[in-house]
C-alpha cells in the first residue's frame, strides 16, 4: 500500500517539475435535425489568458471529439452561429477536477455538461456508492421513501432488512 502511495507521489512531483497536465475530453454530439457550427474558447482563470479555440461544424446525429482542453482552472466559452452571428452563448467554467466536458445540441438550444471527478472534488466514493444505492432503493416507491423520517432513510441505503426492523415499516422495502 506504502509502495502505492509513494509512487503517486513520486508521478504528482514529476508532474509539477516538468509542467505536465492533464488532459479535459470534449464531445460534441448532435440530436438536432440541421447542421450547427460552433465557436468554442477557454480562458485560464489565473491570468485571463486564451488557452484553447475551436469553430466545430456538427450534423445531424453526430457524435464529435473535438481536441482535448487543458486540465486547469478555465472559464469555457461555447458559441452557436447561426447566419455568421452567435446566436446561442453559454460560459462555464472547468477546473483540475473536470474530467469530461459534453455538449448537446438540439434545434432550439444547446446545453453544457461538466463531469467533475467526485472523489477529487472531496465527496468521496463511498458517499457516490450510497447515493447510487439510495436511488436504486427509492426507485420502487418514491413517495413511501420520502415520507419516512431520516433514521429510516439512514439505514435504508445500508440494509433494506435493517430498515423493516429498525422502523416495523414492511411495507415500504417490499413494494
Amino acid at each position: 500500500m506504502s509502495a502505492t502511495a509513494g509512487l503517486a507521489g513520486c508521478v504528482d512531483g514529476v508532474k509539477e517539475h516538468f509542467g505536465l497536465q492533464g488532459i479535459i475530453p470534449l464531445e460534441i454530439h448532435s440530436e438536432a435535425d440541421r447542421t450547427y457550427n460552433l465557436h468554442i474558447e477557454a480562458y485560464e482563470r489565473d491570468v485571463d489568458r486564451k488557452s484553447y479555440q475551436q469553430s466545430i461544424s456538427v450534423s445531424p446525429g453526430e457524435t464529435v471529439g473535438a481536441p482535448n482542453l487543458d486540465k486547469a482552472a478555465q472559464s469555457l466559452r461555447v458559441a452557436r452561429i447561426v447566419d455568421d452571428e452567435q446566436s446561442d452563448v453559454e460560459a462555464v467554467s472547468l477546473t483540475e477536477n473536470t474530467e469530461l466536458v459534453v455538449i448537446t445540441l438540439y434545434d432550439e438550444e444547446f446545453e453544457v455538461d461538466v463531469r467533475e471527478n467526485e472523489s477529487a472534488a472531496g465527496s468521496g466514493n463511498e458517499t457516490a456508492a450510497n447515493e447510487t444505492e439510495t436511488d436504486a432503493n427509492e426507485t420502487t416507491n418514491e413517495t413511501d421513501t420520502n415520507e419516512t423520517t431520516n433514521e429510516t432513510d439512514t439505514n435504508e441505503t445500508t440494509n433494506e432488512t435493517d430498515t423493516n426492523e429498525t422502523t416495523n415499516e414492511t411495507d415500504t422495502a417490499d413494494e
